[in-house]
């Protein structure tokens, strides 16, 4: 039995929790014949959640991508909050493209939680990727080594700027 759950939680964190993702893998079957019961999931996903918030970082998205993909499934307040207060005490020293990414992945963590936030928890997440969007907007491109416009699809300053623009209008959404 506990290779079993074993096995079960190998695929439900490969799939960060996500059935639709596990039918596209082809694994839904079997990680349903594993019976796992709904706190052993919840106790999985706080786990997640927790590793996730811990490998935030100022280099890259890839912590803060995986929490959105995560929140498309399951809310949890605090990972708002403590995204949120990573991007404000933090990543104003990332590169352009650092934090555009984190702010973009930070407004869909928002889009996904806006029925579980108060009033005021809304307002302090969207100004946390406000500031980030207008900081891109604002401040000169820097980018780091191992990072590139193209990676993004995009071609220059103004692109990068008409990204943060499109998820600002996003964010005024949000509050509207």
């Amino acid at each position: 039995m506990e290779k079993n759950t074993e096995q079960a939680r190998e695929l439900f964190t490969r799939c960060l929790g996500s059935p639709i993702q596990m039918h596209r893998e082809g694994v839904l079957e079997q990680y349903k014949q594993s019976a796992i019961a709904k706190e052993t999931e919840k106790q999985w996903v706080d786990e997640m959640f927790a590793g996730y918030l811990k490998q935030l970082s100022i280099r890259d998205w890839e912590a803060v991508a995986a929490l959105e993909a995560l929140s498309r499934q399951y809310q949890d307040i605090v990972m708002v909050e403590k995204t949120a207060s990573f991007a404000t005490r933090n990543l104003m020293s990332a590169d352009s493209i650092v934090r555009l990414r984190f702010a973009e992945n930070l407004v869909d963590i928002i889009r996904s939680h806006k029925k579980v936030l108060s009033r005021e928890q809304l307002f302090s997440a969207c100004r946390a990727a406000a500031e980030l969007l207008q900081s891109v907007m604002e401040q000169p491109l820097v980018i780091d080594p191992g990072h590139e416009l193209q990676q993004l699809g995009l071609k220059d300053k103004r692109g990068l700027n008409s990204r943060a623009k499109k998820s600002i209008d996003e964010l005024e959404a949000l509050l509207n």
